[in-house]
């Protein structure tokens, strides 16, 4: 029994260690200098200081990060040939007076400005310079000093991968780099001193750093989740919209049809010793509107099915609301508080029954966002009967006091809008200078519609 509970541990460990070095070789080798070019600082969720800065400044703030990783790079170039400028004084044989001086000087320059294009290949650019430092502190040929250049320039590689690809790197790397390190310190027996002294503030340095990458992805995360979010409900506002747009309209078309099948039926009657072409012609037309009727009954009940207390409030044989009832909706709106002004300029015609309905609707949206959104605010309604269309406009002044959470999903605006594109219209809707709201539509007409509206 022992045995076989020492096996299933053996092979969980067995388990556990290829896992981990599947992990390894997936993120340290499979496609280690693989082009992976930092971005500017695009995200919305970011750059709260920066939006604060003048436009001109911020688009080059965007690249800030870019400009200190080059400015890390050219400082670490300097350093490592002041370094070897200091052992070339002082030693005979210093790196200096070897042609692998340039080259110590490269591997801790160009490490830096690697992470901003190829990350993990920049890790081992710089793991290669932490080598040859190693085992150049090992040869003992010029008291160490170039580890103590190359070491922390290695750390801060490590820190800078990191941050631009995920956590778990940062354990990966440090244990390459403590492991590497160590064999070559037991094996030359020199540099312990040198590998202690990289190994526990690196370890709290990749940390940080991996908690810093960490954060940002949750961020990023509950950014992305939250977009996503609000773009499902537009998206279902819309749908929701269309969909009593939908209701509404069926009224309209189903009255012209009805109207169409009975002129059809009654045609023949008028008129003595009618042709029997003259009535098929007529009977055809009357069953194309009695079987139109009957489809858009169809759709309207599948429509209807997604909501079936859409009419609980309203009697569904009611005819639909039209300019001609604006009174009644402005003295509903004054009997909860609100106090409006009706202004109608041109000469008064009736429209298209949608145009009406429309028009109805969008004043009628346009209040109620202002006793919602603007409580204590007045409010004018004017209405332009123009040629080709009608004008409206609603405006409010800016709220006498904080409005309440509303349980709307705040999305008025866009079923407005949805009614005016349905027609072909304009819309602006948008905050005047005084602190008010104001919405402006246009609904065109044409001739025909409004010669028989």
């Amino acid at each position: 029994m022992k045995e076989t509970q020492s096996q299933d541990a053996l092979r969980s460990e067995a388990r556990i260690a290829r896992g981990a070095l599947h992990l390894l070789r997936k993120d340290l080798f499979e496609d280690a200098f693989a082009f992976r070019p930092m971005l500017p600082l695009d995200d919305p969720g970011v750059p709260g200081w920066r939006q604060r800065l003048p436009r001109r400044i911020r688009r080059y703030v965007r690249w800030a990060p870019h400009i200190v990783v080059a400015l890390a790079a050219v400082a670490n170039f300097l350093l490592g040939v002041t370094a070897t400028l200091d052992l070339g004084s002082s030693y005979h044989y210093g790196i200096l007076h070897t042609p692998l001086s340039l080259v110590f000087s490269l591997l801790v320059a160009a490490p830096v400005a690697l992470t901003l294009f190829r990350p993990v290949g920049a890790f081992w650019v710089s793991f290669a310079g932490f080598v040859l430092a190693m085992l150049d502190a090992a040869n003992g040929s010029y008291d160490a000093t170039w580890p103590m250049v190359s070491l922390p320039t290695h750390v801060v590689v490590m820190a800078l991968v990191v941050l631009r690809t995920r956590p778990r790197l940062a354990l990966e790397m440090w244990v390459v780099t403590i492991v590497a390190g160590g064999m070559l310190s037991t094996a030359s027996g020199f540099g312990y001193r040198e590998l202690l002294a990289l190994a526990v503030p690196s370890a709290f340095i990749l940390t940080a750093a991996a908690a810093v990458r960490a954060w940002r992805e949750e961020r990023r995360h509950v950014v992305e989740t939250q977009t996503a979010t609000a773009e499902e409900r537009s998206r279902r506002t819309l749908l929701e919209e269309r969909a009593t747009i939908a209701r509404e309209l069926h009224d309209v078309v189903a009255h012209h049809m009805s109207v169409i099948a009975i002129q059809a039926e009654a045609a023949p009657y008028r008129v003595e010793h009618t042709p029997p072409e003259l009535a098929t012609s007529f009977a055809t037309i009357r069953e194309n509107a009695v079987a139109a009727l009957a489809e858009l009954r169809r759709i309207l009940g599948v429509v209807r099915s997604e909501d079936p207390d859409a009419f609980a409030e309203h009697d569904p044989e009611a005819p639909q609301p039209s300019l001609a009832r604006l009174d009644g909706l402005l003295n509903s709106v004054r009997g909860a508080g609100l106090t409006v002004e009706a202004v109608v300029t041109g000469a008064a015609r009736p429209l298209p029954q949608g145009v009406e309905l429309s028009a109805y609707r969008i004043v009628q949206e346009a209040l109620s966002n202002t006793l919602r959104h603007a409580p204590g605010a007045e409010a004018r309604v004017e209405i332009s009967y123009v040629l080709g269309g009608i004008g409206l406009r609603i405006v409010n002044g800016k709220p006498s006091r904080l409005a309440t959470p509303s349980p709307g999903a705040g999305h008025g605006v866009l079923g407005m809008r949805e009614r005016v594109q349905m027609l072909g219209g304009e819309m602006t809707a948008d905050h005047t200078e005084d602190g008010g709201f104001e919405v402006a539509a246009f609904l065109p007409v044409s001739a025909a519609g409004e010669a028989k509206p």
